[in-house]
C-alpha cells in the first residue's frame, strides 16, 4: 500500500511538469489548447524512438521530448494567429494530426524500454537508491527547475506582456505589443514542458504508447483546480505567482495520490476517466454555486435594509 502511494506521489510529480504546461494556456493566456494530448504523447514517442532505436542518451532524448512539443505548439501557433483559427479548433486539428505523426514515429502502436538504461536507471545506479526514490527525487529537480525556470521567465518584459495578454488582449494591442507573438511563445513553451513530461513519463514507466496522451488534459485541468483550492484553504492564501505554479504540482501529486487511493479500495481502472471528470467539474461547479449563493445572500440583506 505505502510503495503504490509512493509510486502514485512520484508519477504525480513527473505529470506535474505537464499540468505547468497546461497551467500557462489554460490559467495564464485564457486558452483551451486541446493540442496538449497529441504534444505529450510525441514527446513520449520519440524519447523512446531517440533511447531504443538511435541509442541516444537518455538525457539528451528528453531535450528532444521538449524540442518536438515546441514544434507541436509552433503549429498550433501558426493555426491560430497566422490563419485566425480558432484556439481550440487548431489545436483539435494539430492534436489528429499527431496521431499518424506518432505512429510514423515509432512504426507501431508502442515501444519498450525495459532492455536499455533510462535517466531513472542511470541515477539509481549512480547513486545506490531504489528506483521509486529515485524517480521522486528526478521528478523533484525536475519541477523545481521548471518553476524557477517559468518564474523567472515570467518577470521579464515578455513574460509580462503574455501574462497581460490572457488579462485583456485589447489593451495589450492598444500598447503596441504583438498578441500574435506573445500566444505563439506561450503554445510553444506550453507544450515544450507537455513534450518533456511525456518524455520523463516515457523513461519512467518503460515504454511508449500512442495513446498515452489520451486524457492527459483532464489530469491537467484536475490537478490545477485541486492545486488552486488548496491554495485558497492553506494559511495565509498561496496568491503568489510563485505559490500558484508550485501548487499545480502539488495538485498533481493529491490527485494521483487520489487516484491511488481509490484503486486501492476497489475501483475499476477502467472508471478512472469518468472519476477524474467528476472531480473537474465538481471542483469547477463547486466554487462558483458558492459564489452565487454569497451574492444573493447580499442582495437579501441589502433588500432588508
Amino acid at each position: 500500500m505505502l510503495l503504490a502511494l509512493q509510486g502514485a506521489i512520484s508519477q504525480g510529480i513527473l505529470w506535474g511538469i505537464m499540468v505547468l504546461g497546461v497551467y500557462i494556456t489554460y490559467r495564464l493566456l485564457d486558452i483551451a489548447d486541446l493540442t496538449i494530448d497529441g504534444s505529450f504523447a510525441l514527446g513520449g514517442c520519440t524519447c523512446a524512438v531517440m533511447v531504443v532505436g538511435l541509442g541516444l542518451n537518455p538525457w539528451l532524448a528528453l531535450l528532444v521530448g521538449a524540442a518536438v512539443g515546441v514544434a507541436a505548439g509552433a503549429v498550433t501557433g501558426i493555426l491560430h494567429t497566422v490563419f485566425d483559427i480558432p484556439a481550440i479548433l487548431a489545436g483539435i486539428l494539430t492534436q489528429i494530426g499527431l496521431w499518424s505523426i506518432n505512429l510514423r514515429i515509432m512504426g507501431k502502436s508502442n515501444t519498450p524500454l525495459l532492455q536499455v538504461d533510462t535517466v531513472f536507471t542511470q541515477v539509481a545506479k549512480l547513486t545506490g537508491m531504489s528506483q521509486p526514490v529515485a524517480t521522486m527525487v528526478i521528478g523533484l529537480l525536475f519541477a523545481a527547475a521548471c518553476i524557477g525556470g517559468l518564474y523567472w521567465f515570467f518577470g521579464t518584459e515578455i513574460g509580462a506582456a503574455l501574462r497581460a495578454t490572457g488579462n485583456n488582449e485589447n489593451m495589450v494591442r492598444a500598447l503596441g505589443i504583438n498578441t500574435g507573438t506573445t500566444k505563439m511563445i506561450a503554445l510553444m513553451l506550453s507544450n515544450g514542458l507537455i513534450g518533456l513530461a511525456g518524455a520523463l513519463i516515457c523513461q519512467s514507466q518503460k515504454y511508449a504508447d500512442i495513446g498515452m496522451g489520451t486524457g492527459a488534459i483532464i489530469i491537467g485541468l484536475a490537478a490545477i483546480v485541486i492545486g488552486e483550492v488548496l491554495g485558497r484553504l492553506a494559511p495565509g492564501k498561496l496568491t503568489s505567482f510563485g505559490s500558484r505554479l508550485t501548487s499545480a504540482v502539488v495538485g498533481s501529486a493529491v490527485y494521483f495520490l487520489i487516484r491511488a487511493i481509490v484503486l486501492q479500495m476497489g475501483l475499476d481502472a477502467n472508471d478512472m476517466k469518468l472519476f477524474s471528470a467528476i472531480i473537474v467539474a465538481l471542483a469547477l461547479a463547486v466554487p462558483v454555486a458558492i459564489e452565487r449563493t454569497q451574492q444573493r445572500r447580499m442582495y437579501a440583506k441589502g433588500g432588508e435594509a
